[in-house]
């Protein structure tokens, strides 16, 4: 197989459920956006992450395929081999947020994003994450799409938050307070 087909050299492409669009339409923003996520997700893990941090990011990796291919099909296409989110992965990370706050000291400032290399490139992940979010919002107001997308999404840009702490704090890395001197 081919990895090049020219079927988007005129700057379209096509969707999982049919059909297509250009390459700067919505949806394809808000999917190429979530790759790029899962794509800063694999160079945090290239970079070593404390354990269980590598395990969790492979587990939304592939979170991260559910929720693109939920994204590049319409909510009306049916399908036996799409991936949709479910609430399963919502709960997934509220519960891993809960377990890794009891683990670590009360945030009672902001804090810089940085601290080790894993951790710098999870804050860089948590502001793609959050462009992904607008993208999908963007997206909502032209399209139905699947409720749950929009609430995966918030909920890992809060993941990658506290992950990133984590990570610093395995680390033995302390976090840098940002103050009106800085």
């Amino acid at each position: 197989m081919k990895i090049y087909t020219k079927t988007g050299d005129k700057g379209e492409t096509s969707l999982f459920g049919g059909g297509r669009v250009t390459k700067n339409h919505a949806r394809v923003e808000a999917y190429g956006t979530i790759d790029e996520l899962n794509a800063a997700l694999g160079l945090a893990l290239s970079a070593g992450p404390c354990e269980p941090i590598d395990e969790w990011l492979r587990e939304v990796q592939g979170h991260l395929f559910h929720l693109g291919s939920d994204l590049a099909t319409p909510l009306d296409s049916k399908s036996d081999w799409l991936a949709r989110i479910e609430q399963s992965q919502v709960s997934w990370l509220e519960d891993s947020i809960d377990r890794m706050t009891a683990e670590l000291e009360p945030l009672r400032n902001f804090i810089l994003p940085g601290g080790t290399l894993v951790a710098a490139q999870l804050h860089l992940a948590r502001t793609i994450c959050r462009r992904a979010e607008r993208r999908i919002v963007t997206l909502q107001e032209t399209a139905e799409t699947n409720a749950l997308a929009l609430i995966y999404i918030n909920r890992l840009s809060d993941w990658l938050f506290t992950l990133a702490r984590y990570e610093n704090a395995k680390a033995g890395e302390a976090e840098q307070k940002w103050s009106l001197q800085s």
